[in-house]
């Protein structure tokens, strides 16, 4: 099934390019909705060989009526050529990397027999893989050691049972043992989907591949290398040591400070290289000479709502150089250019996440810091690699194509595309205009918005309004194709869709993000019925028939909207705070109080102010609210809390809750499910009278 579902992908994008050549009529366009958004195949970031010469990638697709996805390993030469596909299991092949003399290829699967995801070798030339490790729990980032003798990996262990036996013994004792008590008194116990009290914990390990010896590089360790699994963590040129990122702090963790460590290859101690530093560093990667190592920070710490920042230090002396303090865009995907003289990166900016370049030379002194200078914008982009030539590659998405990927020289000249895995696709699909707008929202500032329109749309007719609200809030509806909240399947129906990046949005400057703090829901509400005016006043939209509808923080601003206006004739909140109280059952309250204005027993006055549920007496429009069983970032009561008080009030609303999803809608089918109850809510009281 899988082999046949790679062939048809192929095989309809050759024959839309035959048709086209042949000046056929192009492919008959149909509506965007759920199916289509299921049927695209997600390419993944790129993964260079040393030379430069090779990318290495992934393809993951997806079986609606299986409710599984598959992805394979697919090689692309530079130079030119048809991609090239490694792989064809059944199961996913993930995480492919190079090994230093470019002949093969490591890459994780779980395959017939393996109990937990491994890690396997490939001859990138032809050949069969070689599985190389056999662990109990699933392994994770593999890195090549210079010397191609040696691959580090991470996997989790349990505490005081730590070797791969050990652990695996102290598994089997876990599964069988009938008391499945969770027991704590750790301030941090459990995260997003999964619970924390189990003992488990990272270990960095390294395998040597003559003689398939695993060794642990951090054994006693309790750290977390992140909340979900895996982490980061980079291998010295010269292979004698390796950097990783790790929180800092003991149990019960009062508070949460990730720093960097150094581990010997060899095996010794791990020594933090940042102790005296409060916030946080994380993503650690190497110079190409090894004496410096640049990462993410932030500027304040203890949960505040900062950008990242990128660093470099100096190994040998500790000395720690801002390369983008002040500019205030969050930066990502970092990587060095192979003269190790500027850093290649990425950045949100308005909306849009480009390319980006900056000077190392002021970590090296007697020169200025330099302003990040942008090589590509327009759209998305994400997890950049450079050639020694100095091309950077790099998937790159927007609101309407699908991740593909590109390239473009440093200077930012000659750009062009790599891989057109979905142009067939995309071009059967009938998608609504999309166009940027500014408006004046709260406090007279500027906010801006996208606007899709739905297919067909003509200005003389007036179309239901569907403002969409977003998370996090410090997170921003960008230029990006989405596999979850997709606009164009909003406004598929005939719906006109608005995205509106309120204050507190990330991407405008760290003072828009810190404009919220303490009165969460009061400048995004002004905004959100500001450009619900602006929009009302261009004549396109019927004022009568308006819906809105978020997730997470997007759900707590639409339980907010529930309360203090009946302008819409629906709401549709996803996974939506609706007591600020008891989001102190949150995964992590770290920071809260910095957003909430106070805490439980500190000015809970202030919080209670812009609780939702302080203004039931108010709730009129109907809601529909869906939640998630295993969501512990909003855990479900949230929703059930909302649900109950409609009801008991005789508001009409409805209630959809998934006991096998978290905080996002994951599984094909539910997803599915999902879309046709927003659209079914959406279209019962948005209908044409």
């Amino acid at each position: 099934m899988r082999a046949s579902r790679q062939l048809l992908v192929l095989s309809t994008l050759l024959t839309a390019n035959a048709l086209a050549f042949a000046g056929a009529d192009p492919p008959a366009k149909k509506s965007f909705g759920v199916d289509e958004i299921w049927a695209v195949s997600r390419v993944g970031t790129p993964v260079l060989s040393r030379d430069g010469k090779r990318v290495a990638y992934t393809i993951a697709t997806y079986d609606l009526e299986e409710n599984r996805s598959n992805a394979d390993v697919w090689l692309l030469e530079l130079s030119g050529g048809a991609p090239r596909r490694l792989t064809a299991n059944k199961a996913s092949d993930t995480s492919p990397a190079f090994s230093p003399d470019g002949r093969r290829l490591a890459f994780l699967s779980k395959r017939d027999g393996d109990a937990a995801t491994e890690l396997y070798v490939l001859p990138v030339d032809g050949g069969e893989p070689e599985r190389v490790t056999d662990m109990p729990t699933s392994v994770a980032s593999p890195k090549w050691f210079p010397d191609g003798k040696k691959i580090a990996f991470l996997a989790s262990v349990v505490a005081g049972a730590e070797s791969p036996e050990d652990t695996k013994k102290a598994l089997e004792k876990r599964e069988k043992n009938k008391v499945k008590a969770r027991v704590t008194e750790n301030r941090l116990y459990r995260y997003w989907d999964h619970w924390l009290t189990d003992e488990d914990f990272t270990h960095l390990f390294v395998v040597d591949l003559a003689t398939k010896k695993v060794t642990d590089l951090t054994p006693g360790s309790r750290r977390h290398f992140s909340l979900d699994e895996g982490g980061t963590f980079d291998i010295a040129p010269d292979g004698q040591s390796l950097v990783f990122s790790a929180n800092s702090v003991s149990e019960p963790y009062p508070a949460l400070n990730w720093d960097l460590f150094l581990v010997p290859a060899a095996g010794g101690e791990a020594r933090n290289l940042t102790p005296s530093r409060s916030v946080n560093d994380t993503n650690p990667v190497f110079s190409p000479d090894g004496k410096s190592i640049v990462f993410g920070t932030h500027g304040k710490a203890d949960g505040w709502p900062d950008y990242t920042r990128l660093a470099l230090l100096d190994v040998s002396s500790g000395k720690v150089t801002l390369l983008t303090d002040g500019w205030e865009n969050g930066t990502g995907g970092w990587t060095f250019t192979k003269d190790g003289k500027a850093l290649v990166f990425t950045a949100e900016v308005r909306a849009r996440t480009g390319v980006y370049t900056v000077s190392t030379a002021a970590a090296a002194g007697g020169a200025p810091r330099e302003e990040p200078k942008e090589i590509w914008k327009g759209g998305s982009a994400s997890g950049p690699v450079v050639t020694a030539g100095g091309e950077v590659v790099f998937q790159r998405s927007d609101l309407n194509h699908p991740p593909e990927l590109v390239s473009v020289k440093l200077d930012g000249s000659g750009f062009r595309a790599l891989t057109s895995v979905n142009d067939a696709l995309v071009a059967t699909w009938d998608l609504g205009a999309v166009k940027e707008m500014t408006f004046q929202g709260a406090g007279g500032d500027d906010v801006q918005m996208f606007v899709v329109y739905p297919p067909g749309f003509g200005a003389a007719k007036k179309y239901p309004l569907v403002q969409l609200v977003h998370g996090g809030p410090v997170g921003t509806f960008g230029d990006s194709f989405s596999f979850r909240w997709n606009p164009h399947a909003f406004a598929a129906p005939g719906y006109v869709v608005a995205m509106v990046n309120f204050h507190g949005s990330s991407s405008f400057g760290q003072k828009w993000v810190e404009s919220i703090l303490g009165a969460h829901p009061d400048k995004p509400f002004t905004d959100v019925m500001k450009a619900t005016d602006f929009l009302v006043a261009q004549g396109s939209v019927d004022e009568t028939r308006m819906a809105a509808a978020g997730g997470s923080y997007g759900g707590f601003l639409v339980n907010w909207i529930a309360g203090h206006t009946d302008r819409f004739k629906c709401l549709v909140s996803h996974a939506g705070v609706y007591d600020l109280m008891a989001q102190f059952a949150s995964d992590a309250t770290y920071g809260r109080h910095h957003s909430y204005g106070g805490t439980p027993f500190q000015d809970r006055d202030n919080v209670e102010k812009w609780s939702p549920n302080r203004y039931a007496a108010n709730f009129r429009t109907p809601v529909l609210i869906l939640h998630g069983e295993r969501d512990y970032r909003v855990p479900a009561g949230q929703g059930l809390e909302f649900y109950g008080t409609l009801t008991a009030k005789g508001v009409p609303a409805r209630l959809v809750y998934y006991p096998d999803e978290n905080h996002w809608i994951l599984k094909g089918q539910n997803a599915k499910h999902w879309y046709g109850e927003v659209h079914g809510w959406l279209a019962r009281w948005l209908k044409q009278k």
